[in-house]
């Protein structure tokens, strides 16, 4: 067993473990079947079905729904896809969503819920619940070979179609896993966080998906150079609006224009509100670095345990990008795992996981399964976050751009820091230049979250505070928060703040000597202080409070290591640029809203900027 959780951090679970090893199994061979699925309203969505060639076992379906094609579920690479599944023996369902590709019927962005509650209703309406409800039901009959048990995955999209799946779910339903689902696209998914606006992400996915039956993902808009810099183009243009033209071409684009704040348009797409326990059992998966749905794992699995603190739902987080669990994952851009992290959730978490509800296997598995970076080990936790041998601590940004445990003081004076932003030179997301979010050729977008920091703290349109050099571990694990007072000198502002883990500049380290890597981080809009439905003008010049989550960390800070916090206030082109004076919706702002403010970050007893870690002792 490669990784044990002392006694002091929750208790080891000692049948379950992660080995370090991952050697992929031999995979049988496959057979593909193309079929016509009928949906209770006449529609029908094409399906692929791959079977083992040779076996005379009943043996469970694996179903992936999906809006970006069935056409590489071949039987020489989907099971190779997916080794573990393969070689343990199920029938694997891939199917085309409504409206995409070989299916009927029209597609819609994160469809919203039906009437499930109105039985007159529910019958004739759809959405992807009904849709699956349907797809399994058609399976079971009508598959031969299969023992009547249906699981189903998937990753990203086909996550949100997977715990739809499990919504007042077919009886042959009997496990699910959504991966990295898109759980609401507005609070922490896709296309907003905390009310700020995702604007390439937002462009190219409409794009991608709305374009056209099957997929448009390409590069910036016709006319520009692929090999153009979206920073460029983006400021060039101004806000959304410009971007897309006064006659938007796209539903989510016109979408986005009509409904900037969190109205029913975006509650209505939300799944949260319909997860009020665990209907199946449920293993949730995510990663630390995730660049499009890190949010939608943990608040799925936050919301099915609350409701049922006993119920079969479970969380893998590990430290991967987007997906980046369904390949062998030994590394992230700069950073080395030691082992294929991907390989080993697929074959000691996974497989073991459809097994035993699919197939009766016994299963030892814990409630959270997360890879602790730093030390990079396998850990093993009750529930999510953990509490037993974790205090929660306030670590403050301190005078002298220091980071202290200890709370300012009716003595000491206020410490305030300040700086300029100017719309007109936001801070890059990442390292210039910035390809389309899909370029064809060496897209940057999938490792950006773990890219070095160095360049942004190096800024002076931003603030850094830091420890001394750690002299022991600092291990943090649990969900960490912002709790920034801060004050613009215009009427609207956006806050990005960042833990960073600074590696000692030691020539040994190779190039990691004196890295930054983030470990947690997220903005926030601040005309959303109050309410997320109904954004308000900033009063000018007053210290306000603003708290808001940098979601789940579980990364030792090693002797040595420095803790750094950054605040700033843009992260260009992802985020679009807030003007920083208030404007009814900041994608139809004009050129002259953009102007230069003065952010001030406060620390005193009064108001005392601060990160809540949760910090786990050590044995």
């Amino acid at each position: 067993m490669v990784n044990r959780v002392p006694a002091v951090l929750l208790g080891l679970l000692s049948l379950t473990g992660i080995s370090g090893r991952a050697q992929a199994p031999a995979v049988p061979e496959y057979t593909r079947q193309d079929v016509m699925i009928p949906m209770r309203d006449g529609v029908q969505l094409h399906a692929a079905i791959l079977r083992p060639a040779h076996t005379t076992v009943a043996l469970p379906l694996l179903l992936t729904r999906t809006p970006y094609s069935v056409a590489d579920a071949t039987p020489a690479d989907y099971p190779r896809q997916n080794p573990y599944l393969a070689a343990s023996g199920y029938i694997f369902v891939e199917e085309d969503m409504r409206g995409r590709y070989g299916s009927g019927g029209t597609f819609t962005m994160m469809r919203p819920m039906a009437a499930h509650h109105d039985p007159k209703r529910y019958p004739h309406d759809t959405d992807e619940s009904t849709d699956a409800y349907d797809t399994v039901a058609w399976l079971v009959a009508h598959v031969r070979g299969n023992n009547g048990r249906v699981g189903v995955f998937g990753v990203s999209y086909p996550g949100f179609l997977t715990i739809e799946a499990g919504i007042d779910p077919h009886p042959a339903v009997k496990a699910i896993s959504p991966q990295a689902p898109m759980t609401d696209v507005w609070m922490g998914d896709d296309f907003f966080h905390n009310g700020a606006f995702r604007e390439t992400y937002g462009y190219d996915y409409g794009l991608g998906l709305e374009s056209g039956k099957s997929s448009g993902f390409s590069g910036l808009p016709p006319g520009v150079s692929a090999e153009a810099d979206a920073y460029d183009f983006f400021l060039k243009v101004g806000s959304f609006a410009g971007a897309v033209g006064a006659q938007p071409s796209l539903p989510t684009w016109k979408a986005f224009l009509a409904h900037p704040a969190y109205d029913s348009y975006w509650q209505a797409r939300a799944v949260e509100p319909h997860l009020h326990a665990p209907q199946v059992p449920t293993l949730e998966v995510g990663g630390y670095w995730d660049q499009e749905d890190m949010w939608g794992p943990q608040e799925e699995y936050a919301r099915l345990h609350a409701a049922d603190p006993e119920g079969e739902v479970r969380l893998v987080l590990g430290p991967w990008n987007h997906g980046e669990w369904r390949r062998p994952a030994r590394s992230l851009g700069a950073l080395d795992w030691g082992a294929p992290t991907g390989e080993q959730f697929q074959r000691d978490v996974e497989a073991p996981f459809f097994a035993h509800y699919l197939k009766d296997a016994p299963l030892t598995l814990a409630n959270t399964t997360s890879f602790q970076t730093g030390t990079n080990r396998w850990m093993h936790y009750p529930a999510w976050p953990p509490t037993d041998g974790v205090e929660q601590r306030n670590l403050y940004l301190g005078v002298d751009q220091s980071l202290r445990f200890e709370a300012p003081t009716a003595r000491d004076a206020e410490a305030v820091r300040e700086y300029v932003a100017d719309p007109r030179n936001p801070i890059p997301y990442r390292a210039r230049p910035i390809e389309a979010t899909y370029a064809p050729k060496g897209s940057h977008w999938y490792e950006w979250l773990a890219e070095d920091q160095r360049p942004a703290t190096a800024r002076t349109d931003q603030l850094t505070w830091g420890t001394a050099a750690l002299a022991e571990p600092l291990t943090v694990t649990g969900n960490v928060e912002a709790d920034l007072w801060a004050a613009t000198s215009g009427t609207d502002a956006d806050w990005v703040v960042k833990l960073i883990d600074a590696y000692p500049d030691d020539p040994q380290l190779g190039r990691m000597a004196g890295y930054q890597l983030m470990v947690g981080e997220e903005i926030f809009r601040g005309r959303y202080r109050t309410d997320f439905a109904h954004p308000q003008a900033t009063p000018a010049g007053i210290p306000l409070e603003y708290r808001w989550s940098l979601h789940a960390v579980d990364h030792v800070f090693l002797p040595g290591h420095r803790l750094l916090v950054s605040v700033q206030s843009s992260w260009f082109p992802l985020y679009d640029r807030n003007p920083q004076r208030y404007v009814p919706s900041i994608m139809e702002a004009q050129p002259g809203d953009y102007r230069a403010a003065t952010q001030r970050v406060f620390s005193s007893a009064v108001h005392p900027s601060h990160l809540i870690l949760p910090v786990a002792s050590h044995p």
